[in-house]
């Protein structure tokens, strides 16, 4: 490498991107050998004091250079991470990117358009209208109005709705589950809008009966959010009655389709029965759709629901260029800088189709009831619920048979040690005072052999705590 580094697009770039390309593979590689499990042993300080080890100044007076630099800095990370395409780390909604994935994420990287004037991103701005259109088509069949805009996931899904329905109504009263994602009621404090009202639930699914009381005594208008897909259970509220109740009080239904919207790629469509009736939906293709972050979606019904978001910069969509024909994109963000996600997107959806999509979707969504049923057939084992998508909640029997706070910091410490150990992943979540290890199956490769292997190291860690 020289001391002068090329712009990666150049011809002189890719050459060297081809040879950085090769010592990035090649530490990924070696870090994950060092970690040689989901997550690196040892705990948090031991994590730092590995990286400061190896880092002592991330901003040296004099760099040294790029090959050396992309060796120490990825192999550091990779041997630190916890990667979720280990089949025992699966603690979350965040799963491992596809390759092809990844490969287009590396073109867009280097081709570097923004997404907030055409004359910056004229492939790439067609592209995205091509992923929009789809989506939007496969979330409301049949409605030539429908649209969809990109966005960083459903936090920001979730706001924008919030937004263009404050936009159109006033000011608002959201109202969702009591499991609904915490960025909903952010969203409303961020809007200056009341606190949002919870709604309680049975068995995770949002009460119908109380939403219609909720309804009925709370001044409207109301933003109602249904959840397919929640965080803790994995559960989908009812959305098609729920549109029923929200239609009756002239309100607008939201859906957070950020977990359970990847079904629209699965023979299990129809647990999402009734989503083409919500004004809007956010979609997070990050989770089921094996993209890296981020690759957030938000369809709206009709084109017009999005003219809030209308707004010139005379430097970016002047009114001339676009009577012109020269398209809007400032106008599709919140956002005005924004990075090509569609990208890898578009290249995922010609890669697989829908049937590849579908078949990655559905093996998870069966390894979960895999696991549900290996659990329940361990006697020192309690399976919280039968898996609605891939989400498995579950817990020690031992930890049933103490007073509930000591059985939940049984329940804590396990999933801690196993952590600490670097052994596995697992996630945790509280259901009606119970604290359970929680399992999120985003990995299609993932076995019964695999999963049986977890369950061990749960039987296995939980004698230590029980014993002490």
């Amino acid at each position: 490498m020289t001391a002068r580094e090329p712009l990666a697009a150049t011809p002189a770039g890719l050459e060297t991107l081809r040879e950085l390309t090769d010592i990035t593979l090649n530490a990924l590689g070696e870090g994950r050998r060092r970690r040689g499990g989901p997550v690196p042993p040892g705990g948090p300080a031991r994590v730092e004091a590995a990286v400061r080890a190896r880092l002592s100044s991330i901003l040296p007076r004099e760099g040294v250079g790029a090959g050396r630099a992309l060796s120490t800095i990825v192999r550091t990370v990779a041997a630190g991470a916890a990667d979720p395409a280990d089949p025992l780390c699966a603690a979350h909604l965040h799963g491992a990117p596809l390759a092809v994935a990844a490969a287009a994420d590396l073109a867009a990287s280097v081709l570097n358009p923004s997404l907030d004037s055409w004359d910056q991103a004229p492939a790439a701005a067609e592209i995205e209208r091509l992923v929009t259109d789809e989506i939007a088509g496969l979330v409301y069949p049949g409605h030539g109005d429908a649209d969809a805009v990109v966005t960083t996931g459903a936090t920001e899904s979730n706001l924008v709705a919030l937004l263009l329905v404050r936009e159109e109504l006033g000011r608002v009263q959201v109202v969702c589950s009591a499991e609904a994602h915490h960025s909903v009621g952010r969203a409303a404090w961020m809007l200056g809008l009341p606190p949002a009202i919870p709604v309680p639930t049975i068995e995770g699914r949002l009460s119908l009966d109380a939403l219609e009381s909720v309804l009925s005594e709370v001044p409207g208008p109301h933003f109602v959010v249904a959840t397919a897909g929640t965080t803790d259970r994995g559960v989908i509220d009812s959305i098609g009655p729920m549109a029923d109740i929200t239609e009756r009080h002239q309100g607008h239904l939201h859906v957070d389709a950020a977990y359970g919207g990847g079904l629209l790629f699965s023979s299990r469509r129809d647990l999402l029965a009734g989503l083409e009736r919500a004004g809007s939906v956010a979609l997070d293709l990050h989770k089921f759709g094996w993209q890296p972050l981020p690759a957030g979606l938000l369809a709206v019904r009709s084109k017009q629901q999005l003219s809030p978001l209308s707004l010139v910069a005379d430097y970016l969509n002047a009114n001339d260029d676009q009577e012109a024909g020269f398209p809007d994109l400032l106008g599709r963000s919140i956002r005005t800088s924004r990075r090509p996600d569609a990208l890898k997107l578009a290249v995922t959806f010609q890669a697989l189709g829908r049937d590849g999509l579908a078949r990655l979707t559905d093996r998870c969504c069966d390894a979960a009831a895999s696991l549900a049923g290996l659990i329940s057939a361990r006697p020192g084992l309690r399976l919280q619920a039968w898996p609605e998508i891939s989400t498995v909640l579950f817990r020690p029997v031992a930890a049933d048979t103490v007073p509930v706070a000591e059985g939940n910091d049984l329940v804590a410490g396990i999933r801690r040690e196993l952590l600490i150990a670097g052994t596995a992943v697992l996630g945790r979540a509280t259901v009606d005072g119970l604290v359970w290890l929680k399992l999120t199956l985003l990995n299609p490769e993932v076995t019964e052999r695999h999963l049986g292997h977890l369950l061990d190291l749960v039987e296995t860690t939980t004698a230590v705590p029980a014993a002490a």
